[in-house]
């Protein structure tokens, strides 16, 4: 006996789905460590290397530029002798850190779950 398929009573995203637009822009890899620590200012590419220790150069690289391409950062060529590079976060952008704060609260919460029910009784 196979079961009934229940109806869904959650109301239908808008089209397009705004949802799915805005998973995408974070579901990069590193694309949310980016954001996060640009959230208190603008910082360098060697900055976010530190920052970011296991990234890659090139994965960095293509994060940024994405990022950039979304509207979300803004890249910033500094009038400094070598010139360099800055990103920061656009209003877009700083729109995004509520969302990521919520997120890793509830991964505090998950992780403190997690962890109880590991615990030896």
């Amino acid at each position: 006996m196979s079961l009934k398929i229940r109806k869904n009573r959650s109301v239908a995203p808008p089209e397009p789905c705004v949802l799915t637009e805005c998973m995408a822009i974070i579901a990069g890899a590193w694309a949310p460590n980016v954001i996060w620590h640009l959230r208190a200012g603008p910082r360098r590419f060697s900055e976010l290397r530190v920052d970011i220790p296991p990234v890659s150069a090139k994965v960095l690289s293509q994060r940024l530029k994405e990022l950039e391409a979304r509207g979300v950062i803004n890249r910033a060529i500094q009038p400094t002798t070598p010139p360099s590079v800055e990103y920061a976060l656009t209003a877009l952008g700083e729109e995004l850190v509520p969302a990521l704060s919520a997120i890793v609260e509830v991964g505090h919460k998950l992780k403190m779950d997690v962890n109880a029910l590991e615990a030896p009784s």
